[in-house]
């Protein structure tokens, strides 16, 4: 299941502020981050001695190629019917200026303290760059968890 933050600032959130967070959400977990001089661009996130460790990945659209993507991203949000929403997140895919991803294997989305990780993080960083996050077969959510456009399963 992948996890994506479209962030519309160029804000950096800290490592220490992003473990804080995690901690204040009840989720003990460790990370390093790698960086260069445009900052942070990876973070593993272990929370268990035994699992492997969580992926994130910190992509920023002045450096990297990912303008294909967000493309992408708001051509499938115009196939959308009826939605409130859709031409604020559309409009937010035009303006993100960094964009995070991290993948969580299905086997372990199902635990809750991995839950409490990827949907903190995600709502977290949401937060601090002015964004949206997006779950895989879930949708497009408010930095405060509230769902604004629902994909829809596959018939």
């Amino acid at each position: 299941m992948w996890f994506r933050v479209f962030g519309t600032n160029d804000v950096q959130p800290e490592p220490a502020a992003i473990l804080a967070h995690l901690r204040g959400q009840g989720v003990e977990a460790q990370a390093n981050f790698g960086g260069d001089a445009h900052g942070w661009f990876k973070a593993d996130f272990s929370y268990a001695p035994t699992a492997a460790p969580l992926h994130l990945e910190r992509y920023l659209a002045s450096e990297d190629n990912i303008r294909d993507d967000l493309n992408a991203w708001a051509a499938w949000l115009e196939t959308v019917d009826e939605n409130q929403y859709v031409p604020r997140l559309m409009q937010g895919m035009i303006d993100t200026q960094q964009l995070f991803t991290m993948h969580c294997p299905r086997d372990a989305a199902d635990e809750i303290v991995v839950q409490k990780l990827c949907i903190g993080l995600c709502q977290f960083l949401a937060d601090q760059t002015k964004g949206v996050y997006q779950v895989d077969t879930q949708g497009f959510f408010a930095p405060d968890g509230r769902p604004l456009v629902r994909e829809q399963a596959e018939e």
